[in-house]
């Protein structure tokens, strides 16, 4: 029997190499032959990669099984770099997680949603359709980001707070606590 030590405070657990792209999958962990994890990358715990999602670089895919479910990349999603997906979150359509991002709870990240740099989504956010989330941002709770609208720098989004780019115009709305304003210029002192 193979072992592997995912450094994950387990110990060397059953694994094997992933044929296409050689790297490290837990035998409890569920991947698809046409999904995709690179040699450096690692996918354990309860997680699931499958269809034509892609796990490559340092990054990894994880989970505990028995939360609400585990950790999931499918579609054609990407998660590379030093990114982390873990808990019960899940990436998919054409997402993408990168940089040192952190995709993880109960949060999605689908469409072709973008979350990079140091960005963190967790909870039960939702960041979808073209939205971006990077830089130090942190979308959190029941949050959702999407259309094209982008949150970064140290922000941080939650409870029911909701950023949206209207498709219409240049204008820029957020929704908090049921209420939309319209932001018309921020400047900073």
């Amino acid at each position: 029997m193979t072992t592997f030590d995912f450094n994950d405070g387990n110990g060397p657990v059953p694994a094997h190499e992933h044929p296409n792209g050689g790297g490290w999958v837990a035998d409890t962990a569920k991947v698809d032959k046409t999904a995709y994890v690179g040699q450096y990358a690692m996918v354990f715990g309860s997680a699931r990669v499958y269809d034509n999602a892609k796990v490559y670089d340092s990054a990894r895919v994880y989970g505990s099984a028995g939360v609400s479910g585990s950790a999931s990349v499918f579609g054609d999603a990407m998660v590379y770099d030093n990114a982390k997906v873990f808990g019960s979150a899940r990436v998919c359509g054409s997402a993408r997680v990168y940089d040192n991002a952190r995709v993880f709870a109960d949060a999605r990240v689908f469409g072709s949603a973008r979350v990079y740099d140091n960005a963190r989504v967790f909870d039960n956010a939702r960041v979808y359709d073209n939205a971006r989330v990077y830089h130090n941002a942190r979308v959190y709770d029941n949050v959702k980001v999407y259309g094209d609208a982008m949150v970064f720098g140290d922000t941080c989004h939650r409870l029911s707070d909701r950023a949206e780019k209207s498709d219409t115009n240049e204008d820029i709305f957020i929704e908090m606590n049921g209420k939309r304003y319209k932001l018309v210029e921020v400047e900073k002192s």
